[in-house]
C-alpha cells in the first residue's frame, strides 16, 4: 500500500491479528497502492482475523497524495480523490478493531488514513504527524475535514488544518491525534497490545456501530462536492516534502 513501484503492501498474521504493512518508501497514494491494500483487505475481512494493525517501514509511515501522479493524470483526479475517500471509508468503519502503527512521518493523506483508524500508536522519539494541505494550495474536501473533526477535539481538528503544523509524538499524544507512544522499537508490539483486548468482537456489530458513529464522515466521504479541479496542482506554490520533513 501507498509505496512506490517497487515496494508493495503485504500481510501476515500475529496469532488472531492481521498485520498489514505498507511498505517502506514514502508511501504515497497513486492508484497501484490503493487497489493492493483494498486487496489485501478483502482478504483480512474474508479471514480468520480478528484485529488489523497497519504499519511501515523507513522514513515515511504513510505520506501525502502522490502529487506527481495528480499532475500526471489531472483529468483524473476527481476519480482518484474519491478511491481515496472510499478507502478512508473503509478503515474508518472496518468490521474489525484497528490500531495504526505509526513508525514514521503521517502527512496529508497519510495522516487521514492513520486517524480513520480505531487507535493510533506513534514514535515517542522522531516523526511527525501533520496535515499540510493549506502549504500546498489544497483545501480540504468536505469528506477528510469532517474525517479529521471526528476523531480529536474540535480545537486541535481545526489548528491542524488550517496551521499545517507538525505533531511530534508527544504533542500528538497530548492533543488526542494519537493515543499512546512508543520508542521506536515497540510501536508494532504496542499496537498489538492495544489490539489484544479488543479480539473477539463480532464483526457486524462491529462494523454497524462505526458507520452509525461516524455517519456524518461516511456521508461526507462518499461525496465529491467542493472539488472543482479550477486549480491545477501544478501552477500552486510549490512545496517539497523535504521541507515538511526537515
Amino acid at each position: 500500500m501507498f509505496t512506490d513501484s517497487q515496494r508493495f503492501a503485504s500481510a501476515n498474521h500475529q496469532d488472531d491479528i492481521a498485520v498489514l504493512d505498507v511498505g517502506d518508501g514514502e508511501n504515497r497514494f497513486p492508484l497501484s497502492s490503493i487497489t493492493a491494500v483494498e486487496r489485501h483487505l478483502d482478504e483480512i475481512q474474508a479471514g480468520p482475523s480478528q484485529a488489523l494493525v497497519t504499519t511501515a517501514g523507513g522514513k515515511f509511515d504513510t505520506n501525502a497524495l502522490d502529487i506527481e501522479w495528480v499532475v500526471t493524470h489531472y483529468v483524473r483526479m476527481a476519480w482518484h480523490v474519491g478511491r481515496v475517500q472510499s478507502l478512508l471509508t473503509r478503515i474508518l468503519t472496518f468490521p474489525l478493531p484497528t490500531v495504526a502503527a505509526v513508525s514514521g512521518h503521517a502527512c496529508g493523506a497519510g495522516a487521514m488514513f492513520a486517524v480513520a483508524h480505531d487507535s493510533r500508536i506513534m514514535r515517542s522519539d522522531r516523526g511527525y504527524l501533520c496535515f499540510p494541505e493549506v502549504d500546498f494550495g489544497l483545501p480540504f474536501m468536505p469528506g477528510t475535514a469532517a474525517l479529521i473533526r471526528a476523531k480529536p477535539d474540535h480545537r486541535t481538528a481545526i489548528t491542524a488544518m488550517t496551521s499545517g503544523h507538525r505533531y511530534g509524538g508527544t504533542e500528538a499524544r497530548a492533543h488526542g491525534l494519537v493515543d499512546r507512544t512508543a520508542p521506536a522499537d515497540g510501536v508494532l508490539d504496542t499496537a498489538l497490545e492495544v489490539a489484544t483486548p479488543l479480539l473477539g468482537k463480532d464483526p457486524d456489530t462491529l462494523g454497524t456501530i462505526k458507520a452509525t458513529i461516524f455517519a456524518s464522515a461516511v456521508t461526507a466521504l462518499g461525496q465529491l462536492q467542493g472539488w472543482t479541479g479550477s486549480r491545477h496542482p501544478a501552477r500552486r506554490r510549490p512545496l517539497s516534502m523535504s521541507a515538511l520533513v526537515a
